[in-house]
């Protein structure tokens, strides 16, 4: 079986087809500085073909969590980004491990939160850890302290 080539730049609908991404989400992704374009003769978007990886970084980082403000980030600390590098997919993955861990931690301990809650049945704003943790801003008195700062 032959490999296909792809060409160096490609259209906003290959780069569709190849990642799964709606045209409309690319867009809005070029719109939000994720992404680069460029327009060709007859003024339609032509993509170099390494934003196929990027996209598709995009859908995994999305799917795990991270925000398009933390993904565009990312992308721009990478010091090769007009051609990413395996060494900076490597460096990049290592930093979102780390976030990844926080957050298997934080909704760990929230679902054991949610189990003592649910077993208990009180919802309240008292005693409740889910609803009130730790009772921090009881500590202030009374009052909206959050919409005060």
């Amino acid at each position: 079986m032959q490999k296909k080539i792809i060409p160096e730049w490609i259209s906003v609908g290959v780069l569709s087809e190849r990642t799964g991404v709606a045209v409309s989400a690319l867009h809005f992704y070029e719109k939000k500085g994720l992404i680069k374009s460029q327009r060709n003769a007859a003024n339609h978007r032509q993509y170099p073909k390494h934003v196929i990886r990027i996209v598709s970084l995009i859908q995994v980082a999305q799917r795990t969590g991270f925000s398009l403000d933390d993904i565009l980030a990312e992308l721009e600390g990478l010091p090769n980004r007009a051609r990413v590098t395996l060494e900076d997919w490597e460096a990049l993955g290592s930093r979102w491990k780390t976030e990844l861990d926080k957050k298997i931690t934080q909704l760990t301990e929230l679902r054991d939160m949610m189990t003592d809650c649910i077993g208990c049945g009180c919802l309240s704003l008292e005693r409740c850890r889910l609803l009130n943790p730790y009772d921090k801003l009881g500590e202030k008195g009374a009052g909206p302290h959050l919409m005060s700062q």
